[in-house]
């Protein structure tokens, strides 16, 4: 008795500690994903205003009137697109999740969203814009962004659209879990569309408007064009794959944990128990957020019923499991078990 005492209160206490971990956490992401919501949103409307307000004498220089005719077609803005995209769905998840409805179907919704815009946009098409631009910029800047354009685009937003992008993806990466595609056809669906008609886009501009939409496409021949269009694509594809593998890194302790798969419309949760000597069945945890035990089954070697060997070994949530039958009356064989999982 004194040792069930002291383990319901060690549970308790448990239970309180990761309660308060989670509204801290909440609390950090939401104020996160609302800063930078903020930030690109207001970097959106200052670099629209900016090319609405060009004089005369700053549409002379052609780089500066090529940025202004062709400003929509820029990988850097479409990123950013999907950034506050991905921002204003990850914020309103959070705030339904302060509601208390992140598990209601709209909940659910959103989540499948944020993450596949995450896992098949935000996070391949961020580290190629920054790691392409930086590195072409580090070795000439004319080829990617010409020094004229201090002119009229301003350090900070510079740095915002091409360097802020990438603390992003890293926090939030740090913050949230996501080890596995969310829907590995979806996300696979928006890479190639974004990757092929991008590719159209700034060749288009190049038949039909005889000029190149980034110097450095310039200075190839077209074989090392082909070979370049080639790495663009290459690197993004390694990229989407290398979001998972670094969050698999970061997040180690998920390995013992259930596995995760989200529809949009559903959350499941499965944990295979395998032991031949003492018990052996599939749990799922369902929306009910009941835990439902089919063993193969009822008696295990050492004689005891399996709703008995689990209730002495009872998971870190302290819960009781009992042994009933289909009628909803103990079940001397021991054959179907039932928890209520309210923690889950």
């Amino acid at each position: 008795m004194v040792k069930s005492k002291t383990e319901t209160i060690q549970a308790i206490s448990d239970n309180v500690a990761v309660g308060e971990k989670t509204i801290l956490l909440t609390l950090f992401k939401t104020i996160f994903h609302l800063s930078f919501v903020v930030h690109f949103l207001w970097a959106g409307v200052y670099g629209t205003w900016t090319m609405f307000t060009l004089t005369e004498e700053q549409l002379r220089e052609p780089m500066i009137a090529m940025m202004k005719n062709y400003s929509p077609c820029y990988v850097t803005i479409w990123n950013a697109s999907f950034q506050t995209m991905f921002l204003g769905l990850a914020l309103l998840h959070d705030m339904l999740r302060w509601l208390d409805k992140h598990e209601s179907k709209i909940g659910r919704k959103v989540k499948y969203f944020r993450d596949v815009i995450f896992n098949g946009l935000v996070f391949p098409f961020t580290c190629f814009v920054t790691g392409m631009f930086w590195c072409v910029y580090l070795i000439d800047r004319e080829l990617v962004f010409p020094q004229v354009y201090d002119q009229i685009v301003p350090w900070w937003l510079n740095h915002c659209v091409h360097t802020n992008i990438f603390i992003v993806i890293a926090i939030e990466t740090l913050l949230t879990r996501r080890r596995q595609p969310t829907d590995v056809k979806v996300e696979r669906c928006l890479w190639v569309f974004v990757s092929v008609f991008y590719a159209v886009v700034y060749y288009s501009i190049y038949f039909f408007g005889g000029c190149w939409l980034y110097g450095v496409f310039g200075v190839m021949t077209w074989w090392q064009v082909c070979i370049y269009q080639a790495c663009i694509w290459g690197s993004t594809w390694v990229f989407y794959n290398l979001n998972f593998f670094v969050n698999r890194m970061i997040h180690k302790e998920a390995d013992s944990s259930p596995k995760t798969s989200t529809n949009g419309d559903l959350e499941s949760r499965e944990t295979t128990f395998q032991n031949t000597s003492k018990v052996s069945g599939v749990a799922t945890v369902s929306k009910n957020k009941d835990v439902e035990l089919n063993a193969k089954d009822g008696m295990n070697e050492n004689g005891k019923t399996n709703a008995a060997y689990l209730n002495e070994n009872n998971d870190e949530n302290g819960k009781e499991w009992t042994s009933i039958g289909k009628d909803g009356q103990l079940d001397k064989s021991g054959t179907n078990f039932k928890r209520n999982q309210s923690s889950l």
